[in-house]
């Protein structure tokens, strides 16, 4: 870190910390851990129950002004506590869109004179706009709400040049202050012997066979189902299993273990839900590759976490850091399609074993190059520190 930066006061606005919530909270969890240890003081303000448990599970203060109504979020007393604790901050960090945390964190920035800056997290990509026409038009209407809180950040923060690029002329009527910064996911672990005890317990049916692994949401924006087609088709190892770890929120797990069963594939591919911590760690230590087929993600934080541990990554080109990966030789990528899935899992499946270990050492390498904590909390302070300046001088 700069031997100039001075010591900040962040407070960050995010709609939940809770785990489930996806990569957003993981970057945040890591970004603040290190910066913590830098000498930044650090708090939380977000739409989640004041009285849930998993507010006391984060690395640092947390305050819930909920419980709020589901979906947006609205409640007073968000922009009421930001007015009410001004003085005990520097600058603000406002993390995504289309919830009361983003709008509602604008209006109490703005009222408290409290510079900030705002990630959008991937919620500009056009993918949205074709995948859910009638949404993105009630968007493009909400954006005269929206709108103003990129329009007021000292600037908008994008972990990669394909989001930034992606993100422009989607919606129209604010212009804003783009930047693009590092973005992160954490080092790896070394899991203790319960937790790989518990792996295998959890796992007890892939036993000792080799897996690929995929870990995030389910949900069909992760292109699931084209993944479990491509695995279907694959006929090089019949004892080649297929780890499909992550949260449901709703009941399309439902349909994707049908899709299984169907396929005559239901005994090679695990559901263990969602794992954390040293479990996490344990399961990526055992898998031979990581695999995200995604129809988009702005920067994907599992396949920067597979790259910590040494994967191998199987993706699609809708993931916003494919070029990284391919770049570096870290990974295989292809199309959001199931030939696509499929083509990256054949050209893996017909590598030699030194070919598949080169790939993983590039992918270790390519993580320490690019998506480290440390660089991303440089970037990040950086920008902050250029935020607090702009309150100086008002």
């Amino acid at each position: 870190m700069h031997d100039s930066f001075q010591p900040l006061r962040v407070l960050h606005i995010i709609a939940s910390v809770r785990k489930e919530s996806g990569g957003p909270v993981e970057g945040l969890t890591q970004s603040v851990i290190y910066r913590q240890s830098l000498g930044q003081y650090i708090e939380v303000l977000t739409l989640d129950p004041y009285n849930a448990d998993f507010l006391n599970e984060f690395p640092c203060k947390v305050t819930g002004v909920g419980p709020t109504p589901k979906k947006y979020g609205y409640t007073p007393k968000l922009k009421e506590w930001i007015v009410d604790n001004v003085d005990r901050f520097d600058v603000a960090v406002i993390h995504g869109l289309w919830n009361h945390a983003s709008v509602g964190g604008w209006q109490g920035c703005v009222k408290a004179n409290l510079p900030y800056v705002l990630f959008t997290h991937g919620m500009m990509d056009p993918w949205f706009k074709k995948a859910y026409p009638l949404k993105h038009w009630l968007k493009q209407l909400f954006w005269i709400i929206q709108g103003p809180a990129l329009k007021h950040a000292s600037e908008v923060l994008f972990t990669s040049e394909e989001e930034k690029k992606l993100s422009q002329g989607v919606f129209w009527g604010f212009k804003y202050n783009a930047k693009v910064v590092s973005y992160a996911a954490g080092e790896a672990i070394t899991p203790s012997h319960e937790a790989k005890n518990t792996i295998n317990q959890i796992l007890k049916d892939v036993a000792e066979k080799p897996y690929l692994l995929y870990l995030s949401r389910i949900h069909e924006k992760k292109g699931c189902d084209l993944l479990i087609k491509a695995f279907a088709k694959l006929d090089k190892r019949k004892n080649l299993q297929l780890v499909m770890a992550g949260p449901c929120h709703d009941d399309y797990i439902i349909t994707l273990q049908k899709l299984a069963l169907d396929l005559g594939i239901s005994d090679r591919v695990h559901w263990p839900g969602m794992l954390k911590g040293e479990v996490k760690a344990a399961v990526f230590n055992k898998a031979e590759a990581f695999v995200l087929t995604s129809h988009q993600e702005n920067f994907g934080i599992a396949v920067a976490e597979a790259l910590a541990y040494g994967k191998a990554v199987l993706i699609s080109d809708q993931i916003n850091i494919w070029r990284e990966i391919e770049k570096g030789g870290a990974g295989i990528v292809a199309p959001d399609t199931v030939d696509g899935a499929l083509s990256v899992l054949q050209r893996w499946e017909n590598m030699t074993n030194v070919e598949k270990q080169q790939m993983s050492n590039a992918a270790r390498r390519t993580y320490l190059e690019n998506f480290t904590v440390q660089a991303a909390a440089e970037d990040l302070t950086v920008a902050l520190q250029k935020a607090k300046a702009t309150r100086s001088i008002q």
